[in-house]
């Protein structure tokens, strides 16, 4: 067990590479019950979304789910979230558990006036299960057809009886549902979806397998590839960034950045030796620090060991050899694409 923004959450259950490689198989069952659950709530809630966030949310109809940063003004990331339109006066923001009392905070700061902030983390349960054999497993204990349920949609319905928001969403590359249900039939729920899947080996599964998961894939952690000195566009995420639509926080300064461009990327590596680089370790292109290390970690699908790391633009081409610095040695490292797999 480990604590984790204020939780006590389990790094692993049987073994990390033991789980993970059972996600990409079959399907892994997780407890993400520590992220936050935001509302707001009002006739301008979209609107104000729209303000607080680099995506486009105004837009979105109801039962849809999008991703998007929450930036500074001057574009270093907040927090990076998941938005889900409830209802035409109501969205569900679900925020990173470290940075929960921070983000509601900035929230209630920023909002409009006739905009209601209530965090309701506190009466949410949240459930992952995630795999190819998660809509199987799930099936036969959902009241609702889960094959309707595109990816990045959610459906209100129940799972083992349980009032249940089903959202065709996860943090592995996988397919899966994310299920946020009331914290005190946590138990019951866990219990009813473990039994269902005994047939497909699910697993239980930790916050180790978790983050390798999310490694191989690609996707951002915040305090490692997102932070306060990060802006979206450096992190590869452009794409959540809505230039053309109205203003919100941050636009100016991130307009600014495209403009005149910025020094360095991301971009991910395999460690050609014996050694793991971890978050802060450096880059070098021979005597030159080139840049610094995010994440990294061994890949238990490729059997390499993987990193990410912000390094100077004119040393991140595909192929380009570098080394990692990892406790006094320079290990030889290769950039590559990515997604890893």
């Amino acid at each position: 067990m480990t604590d984790f923004g204020g939780w006590e959450m389990p790094v692993e259950y049987e073994g990390i590479i033991k789980e993970h490689r059972n996600v990409r198989k079959n399907c892994g069952l997780f407890d993400v019950s520590h992220m936050g659950e935001i509302f707001l709530t009002g006739e301008r809630a979209a609107e104000c979304a729209d303000y607080l966030l680099t995506n486009s949310i105004a837009d979105m109809s109801a039962g849809s789910v999008v991703y998007s940063p929450m930036c500074y003004e001057h574009g270093g990331v907040v927090d990076d979230l998941m938005i889900y339109r409830m209802a035409e006066d109501e969205l569900l923001l679900v925020v990173n558990a470290a940075n929960r009392e921070k983000d509601f905070e900035w929230i209630k700061e920023k909002s409009f006036t006739d905009v209601e902030v209530d965090d309701r983390t506190e009466e949410y349960a949240l459930l992952a299960l995630q795999g190819p054999a998660a809509e199987e497993v799930l099936n036969s204990q959902a009241d609702c057809e889960l094959g309707e349920i595109d990816p990045f949609q959610f459906s209100q319905g129940k799972i083992a009886g349980v009032d249940t928001i089903i959202s065709r969403t996860g943090y592995t590359g996988e397919d899966g549902f994310e299920l946020y249900f009331a914290a005190k039939e946590a138990d019951n729920v866990w219990q009813r979806i473990m039994e269902s899947g005994k047939s497909h080996d699910i697993q239980p599964t930790g916050l180790g397998a978790r983050d390798t998961l999310r490694l191989e894939k690609t996707l951002c952690l915040y305090g490692h590839e997102l932070s306060e000195e990060i802006h979206p566009l450096m992190a590869n995420l452009s794409w959540t960034v809505d230039f053309d639509g109205g203003d919100f926080i941050g636009r100016e300064a991130l307009v600014e950045i495209r403009e005149e461009g910025y020094d360095k990327e991301l971009a991910g590596f395999i460690v050609r030796e014996r050694g793991i680089a971890r978050n802060g370790y450096a880059v070098l292109s021979g005597d030159k620090e080139i840049g610094e290390v995010t994440s990294g970690s061994y890949s238990p699908s490729l059997e390499e060991n993987i990193g990410l790391a912000y390094i100077d633009k004119e040393y991140s081409e595909v192929g380009r050899e570098i080394e990692i610095e990892v406790r006094g040695r320079s290990l030889a490292a290769e950039i590559v694409k990515t997604p890893f797999i």
